[in-house]
C-alpha cells in the first residue's frame, strides 16, 4: 500500500528545492547586473516571499515524519543565509561606489619630464611609422602615407562611449586595491576591474566637457566565450540611444603574458602610469568593415598628440585582421590600458593622461 505521507513529504521537499535553485539563479543576475540599492530592496523581497513560501511548505508537511521536515527547515536555513550575505555583499560594495564616485578629479599637467621605465621588451616592435607615430601592421594590407594620415573629421568630438568586452579583466593588486579574483588576473568586482578605469576616464573626460556614457555591462561573465558578440549587442544599444555618437572606445587590459612579469610603464613627473596600446581592427578577416581607415587615422591622430605631450605613454598601435566590432562608428576603438603587471593605480593615473591628451587632440 502507498504511503501518501511519504509521497507528500518528497513532494514538499522538490518544492522546495526548485524554489531555492530559481531564487538563487534570479539573486545572482540581480548582483551582477546592478550596482543601486534596489537591488537590497528587491532581495529582501525575496526573502519575505521565501519565509512566506515556508509557512505554506510546512502547513503542506503538517503530519509527516519529522525528519522530512528536518530537510525543508535545512534548506530554507541555507537559502536565507545565502541571502543574507548577498546583502552585505551588495551593501559593501554600495559604499565602495560611493567612494570612489565622490573621489575628487585631478586633471593632467603639461610639461612633465616623461620616460618610458619597463615594457619595451614585448609589443614593441613596428613595421610602420608615421611623423613619429609608430605601427605594427599584423593586418593584409599595406599601409600607406595616406591611409595613416590623420585627416579625420568628426561630426561630434565631444559624445564618447565607453564599454568594456572583456569586462572582469584585473591587474596585480596594490594597496588599497585588494579584491577576491575570480580568474587569473579577472574579478567580478567591478571597483577593481578594468571597469573602474573606465570610470576614471570618464570622470577625466567629463571634466574637459565631454559627454561620457560608461556602459559597465558583463560581457564575459559568466562566459568568456561569445564576448564580442553580446559587447556588440550593448554598444549598438548604446548607440541607438545616443545616435550623435562618433568616439566608442572598448577599454581593455594588455593580455600578454599571465604574470606580474610584464607591466609597461611610463613614469610622467613624479607619478608613474601604464602605457596605453590601440588596437585597430580591419575587414581583413572577411568581415564588412568600411570604418577600419578612420577608426586608424583617430588612433594616430591621438598617439601623435600623445608623443608630444607625454612621450612613451602609448606604444605602438596595432593593426589586425579581426573587426572587434569596430564598424559600428568613425572613430571606434579598443584601447589596452596597462597589462596584467601594472597595478590599478598606475592604470587609473593614465587615464588622466589619457582625457588630457584627447582634450588637446580633438579641440
Amino acid at each position: 500500500m502507498i504511503n501518501m505521507r511519504v509521497i507528500k513529504a518528497k513532494t514538499a521537499i522538490m518544492t522546495v528545492v526548485i524554489i531555492a535553485f530559481l531564487l538563487i539563479g534570479l539573486i545572482k543576475v540581480i548582483s551582477f547586473y546592478s550596482n543601486s540599492l534596489q537591488e537590497v530592496s528587491l532581495i529582501s523581497c525575496i526573502e519575505e516571499t521565501i519565509l512566506s513560501t515556508r509557512g505554506n511548505v510546512i502547513k503542506q508537511v503538517n503530519g509527516i515524519d519529522r525528519d522530512s521536515s528536518e530537510k525543508i527547515l535545512s534548506s530554507e536555513l541555507a537559502m536565507s543565509k545565502y541571502i543574507k550575505e548577498k546583502n552585505e555583499e551588495l551593501a559593501e560594495e554600495k559604499e565602495e561606489n560611493k567612494e570612489n564616485n565622490t573621489e575628487e578629479t585631478k586633471k593632467a599637467e603639461t610639461g612633465l619630464k616623461t620616460e618610458v621605465v619597463d615594457g619595451e621588451n614585448i609589443n614593441s616592435k613596428y613595421t610602420n611609422e608615421y611623423n613619429g607615430v609608430k605601427i605594427k601592421n599584423e593586418s593584409k594590407y599595406k599601409l600607406t602615407k595616406e591611409i595613416l594620415t590623420p585627416n579625420i573629421e568628426l561630426k561630434n568630438k565631444k559624445n564618447v562611449i565607453i564599454y568594456h568586452t572583456h569586462t572582469c579583466e584585473s591587474y596585480t593588486q596594490s594597496k588599497g586595491f585588494e579584491y577576491k579574483a575570480s580568474g587569473n588576473f579577472r574579478t567580478t568586482n567591478l571597483n577593481y576591474s578594468v571597469a573602474r578605469v573606465g570610470r576614471e576616464l570618464k570622470n577625466q573626460l567629463t571634466s574637459y566637457g565631454f559627454n561620457v556614457i560608461h556602459d559597465e555591462t558583463y560581457h564575459d561573465y559568466p562566459a568568456y566565450t561569445g564576448s564580442y558578440d553580446r559587447s556588440l549587442v550593448s554598444v549598438k544599444n548604446d548607440l541607438a540611444e545616443n545616435p550623435d555618437t562618433d568616439i566608442v572606445i572598448d577599454l581593455h587590459r594588455d593580455a600578454v603574458g599571465s604574470s606580474n612579469e610584464y607591466a609597461p610603464t611610463v613614469k610622467i613627473g613624479d607619478e608613474y602610469a601604464a602605457q596605453i596600446m590601440f588596437v585597430i581592427g580591419t575587414d581583413g578577416g572577411g568581415l564588412k568593415h568600411d570604418n577600419w581607415k578612420n577608426n586608424l587615422k583617430f588612433a594616430v591622430k591621438i598617439v601623435e598628440k600623445g608623443n608630444e605631450l607625454y612621450p612613451g605613454l602609448f606604444k605602438p598601435i596595432m593593426v589586425r585582421n579581426s573587426r572587434y566590432n569596430q564598424h559600428v562608428a568613425s572613430a571606434a576603438t579598443i584601447m589596452e590600458i596597462g597589462a596584467t603587471g601594472n597595478t590599478m593605480d598606475q592604470c587609473l593615473n593614465s587615464m588622466k593622461y589619457l582625457a588630457k591628451v584627447m582634450e588637446e587632440a580633438l579641440k
